[in-house]
């Protein structure tokens, strides 16, 4: 009996999903003067992911993906870094947000800087 509830609660564990806390996948993002580097990020449904986001401007940006932070497992932790489905960054600055990527689809992002998004920073988050 005892061998039989081990196995149960291994195979559990085996099937388990991932979570924010889990070994992730690190995924770069740069945000420079108008754009986004890469445009489009890809990732895997269910995968834990640690988003490493850097602003290598001098001035100040942000990345808003309302959708896509609402969808996502963010990890307790990181929760505090995204307001109002945003991260904002000052010149320089780098933030890591730890997340579960959420369904399959496609996410819009872009900065909401004056003109930013006009001068074509917007991207995509694009779940599989």
């Amino acid at each position: 009996m005892k061998t039989l509830l081990t196995a149960v609660i291994l195979a559990s564990s085996l099937v388990a999903p991932a979570s924010a806390d889990t070994p992730s996948k690190r995924v770069d993002i740069a945000l420079s003067n108008f754009k986004f580097t890469p445009s489009i990020v890809t990732l895997l449904h269910g995968q834990a992911y640690t988003l490493h986001i850097t602003d290598t401007a001098s001035g100040s940006h942000d990345l808003v993906a309302k959708s896509f932070f609402a969808a996502a497992s963010i990890a307790p932790e990181d929760r505090k870094l995204i307001s109002k489905g945003a991260i904002s960054f000052d010149g320089g600055e780098t933030i890591d947000v730890r997340l579960v990527a959420p369904a399959p689809g496609t996410y819009e992002m872009h900065c909401s800087h004056f003109m930013h998004s006009t001068f074509g920073m917007t991207g995509k988050i694009v779940v599989q």
